[in-house]
C-alpha cells in the first residue's frame, strides 16, 4: 500500500471524463487524489440540453442509438430520465413513416412509387456495407463511389422498363439523383464527413450499433452527465481550467512524471492524466498554429500524431427555427430533394434564390408533431458557413428555401427567430465527432487509445498519459456510448495498473450505475 495517494487528473468533463472519474472514485474507495479539469463554464462537453421558444432541445448529442445493451439507456432507465416530463421535447414522437417529400420547384414526390424505392435502394447498399458484403467501386475505397455505382446499376436496370412504358427516362433519372443525394446528405450528418468521398467504406463493417429503437431523452441528455457528476465528492470538478501544455517524461526517473499547464498560467504535477478532449482539439495541437489545441512536450510520438492526422473529424450543426403561421395546419415534416444539376452549373446556381449553404440539408421539420419549432441539420462546409451568418441572413435563406419547396403553403408562414449550434468554431471542440477517412482505418482508433509512454517488451507502461473519448473507440466511435466505454476502459486500465502492482487493494468490478 502506498503512503500517499496517486494523483490523477482527468481533462474534460464530458461523458468520457465523467465516466472515468465516476468509476475511479467508486472502485478505489477514495484512495486516489482525483480532479477533473473542465475548460468550459459547465459540464457535458458535446452534450448540451437547452430551451428555445418554449421547447426543450438538444444542441449536441440527441439520440440513444439503440436501447438493447446501451449503457446510456441503462443510466436513463435507472434514473427515470425517460419518463415524460412537464416539458415536451425534441423528437419525442419519433419520425413519421411517410414524410412529405418535395422536389425543388414544389413538386410533391409520390412516396410509394418514387421516394420509397430510392430509400430502399440506399438502405440496402448501406446494410451491405455494414455487414461487410460491399466491395469498393473501381478501386475507390470511399462510401460515395460505392453508393454511386449502386445507383447507376439500379438506373441501368430500370431504363428498359421505363422506355417500354413511355416514361421520360432522363427526367426520371434526374429526380432519382435528387432523392438519392437527399439520403447521402443524411449520411453526412450521421458521420460528420463533409464529403462521402472521404468516408472509408471498409470501416463501415467495423462499426457497431445496438439493436432496438433510437430514442431521445425526455428529461434532457444533460441529465446523464449530471448523474455521473453528482456521485463525485464536492470540489472534484473544476470549471474554467483550459489545458494548454502537457509536459511528460518519455523516459524514467521523473517524479511526478507529468506537469499540466493551464491558460491561466497555473500548473499542477500529477502521476497520471486522462485526456478526453475532442479529436479536433488534438488535431489543432499537432498543427502549426500557436494558441490552438493542446501542446505536448516532448511532442507526441509519431504513431500518435499520424493517427490523429489521418482520422476524420467533421462538423455537424443543428438549426432551430421558431415559426409563426396564420394557418391552422401544423407545419409538415418535409424532406428536400434539391436539383443536382445546379451543383455543376454555376450560372443556374447563382440564379436560384436558395442559398448554397442550405442545398445539402435533407429536411426541415417540426421537432415533434405540431411544434412551432422547426429543425434542420447541416454538415461540413455548409455547417461552417451557417456558423458565420447572422440571424437575418439565415432567416432570409430559410424563407427562400420554403418558397422554393412549399410555395402554396408559405402564405402567412415566417421564421421569427433562430438558434444554432457552433461546434466547428468553438475552440474547445473544433468540430463535432470523428469518422474513419479513406486515408485511415479503424486501426488508427486503436492507436488513439494507446497510453503513453509505450512499454518496452514485457515492461509495464507507466501510464503517464491516457486517452479517452469517442475518437478512441474502435467500434462505437462518434457516439456518446463510445465515449462512455472509453472512460470505463481508461479507468480500468489505471485500476489494473495499481492492482497488479499491489499498491492498492481495490476491485475493478465495482458497479458504476
Amino acid at each position: 500500500m502506498v503512503a500517499t495517494k496517486a494523483k490523477i487528473v482527468i481533462v474534460g468533463a464530458g461523458i468520457a471524463g465523467l465516466t472515468a472519474a465516476h468509476r475511479l472514485h467508486a472502485a478505489s474507495h477514495n484512495l486516489f487524489d482525483l480532479t477533473v479539469f473542465e475548460a468550459d463554464d459547465h459540464i457535458g462537453g458535446r452534450i448540451l440540453t437547452a430551451d428555445f421558444a418554449g421547447d426543450r432541445i438538444e444542441m449536441g448529442a440527441t439520440w440513444i442509438h439503440g436501447i438493447e445493451g446501451s449503457p446510456v439507456y441503462a443510466i436513463a432507465t435507472e434514473h427515470n430520465l425517460l419518463e415524460e416530463s412537464s416539458c415536451i421535447w425534441e423528437r419525442m414522437d419519433g419520425f413519421p413513416s411517410d414524410p412529405l417529400t418535395v422536389a425543388e420547384g414544389g413538386f410533391t414526390v409520390n412516396h410509394d412509387n418514387l421516394a420509397r424505392p430510392i430509400l430502399s435502394l440506399y438502405r440496402r447498399l448501406m446494410d451491405d456495407a455494414r455487414t461487410g458484403d460491399a466491395t469498393s467501386a473501381d478501386r475507390d475505397p470511399s462510401v460515395r463511389a460505392y453508393l454511386r455505382r449502386g445507383l447507376r446499376q439500379y438506373q441501368a436496370a430500370c431504363t428498359i422498363s421505363n422506355t417500354a412504358l413511355g416514361n421520360d427516362t432522363l427526367r426520371l433519372q434526374a429526380l432519382e439523383e435528387s432523392l438519392f443525394a437527399m439520403e447521402e446528405c443524411t449520411e453526412r450528418t450521421c458521420t460528420s464527413a463533409d464529403n462521402l468521398s472521404d468516408l472509408n467504406l471498409s470501416a463501415e463493417s467495423e462499426y457497431r450499433e445496438f439493436p432496438g429503437d433510437h430514442i431521445t431523452i425526455a428529461k434532457g441528455y444533460s441529465r446523464i452527465v449530471e448523474h455521473l457528476a453528482s456521485a463525485l465528492p464536492p470540489g472534484t470538478i473544476r470549471l474554467g481550467k483550459k489545458l494548454s501544455l502537457v509536459e511528460w517524461c518519455s523516459g524514467d526517473g521523473a517524479s511526478p512524471p507529468v506537469r499540466l499547464h493551464f491558460s491561466d498560467d497555473s500548473a499542477v504535477d500529477v502521476d497520471h492524466v486522462i485526456v478526453t478532449v475532442s479529436l479536433g482539439v488534438l488535431k489543432a495541437g499537432i498543427g502549426k498554429e500557436d494558441g490552438k489545441g493542446i501542446k505536448f512536450d516532448p511532442a507526441l510520438p509519431d504513431f500518435k500524431r499520424e493517427a490523429i492526422g489521418r482520422l476524420g473529424f467533421g462538423v455537424v450543426d443543428k438549426l432551430f427555427m421558431e415559426v409563426e403561421t396564420e394557418s391552422r395546419e401544423a407545419f409538415p415534416f418535409v424532406r428536400l430533394a434539391f436539383r443536382q444539376d445546379l451543383e455543376e452549373k454555376a450560372s443556374m446556381r447563382h440564379a436560384s434564390k436558395i442559398p448554397w449553404w442550405i442545398r445539402k440539408t435533407e429536411s426541415i421539420c417540426p421537432i415533434y408533431r405540431e411544434s412551432h419549432v422547426l429543425l434542420a441539420w447541416f454538415a461540413g462546409k455548409e455547417a461552417m458557413c451557417l456558423e458565420s451568418l447572422d440571424d437575418k441572413e439565415i432567416i432570409c435563406g430559410v424563407h427562400a428555401t420554403l418558397d422554393g419547396f412549399l410555395p402554396s403553403n408559405r402564405a402567412g408562414c415566417r421564421i421569427a427567430s433562430v438558434k444554432r449550434s457552433r461546434w466547428g468554431t468553438d475552440p474547445l471542440f473544433l468540430g463535432s465527432y470523428s469518422y474513419v477517412s479513406v486515408a485511415s482505418s479503424v486501426d488508427d482508433l486503436d492507436l488513439m487509445a494507446e497510453p503513453l509512454p509505450r512499454g518496452k517488451g514485457d515492461e509495464v507502461p507507466r501510464l503517464q498519459i491516457l486517452f479517452a473519448g469517442e475518437a478512441t473507440h474502435r467500434t462505437h466511435y462518434s457516439t456518446t456510448h463510445g465515449a462512455y466505454y472509453s472512460g470505463i476502459r481508461e479507468a480500468d486500465r489505471l485500476l489494473r495498473f495499481y492492482n497488479d502492482s499491489e499498491q492498492l487493494e481495490i476491485s475493478v468490478d465495482a458497479i458504476l450505475c
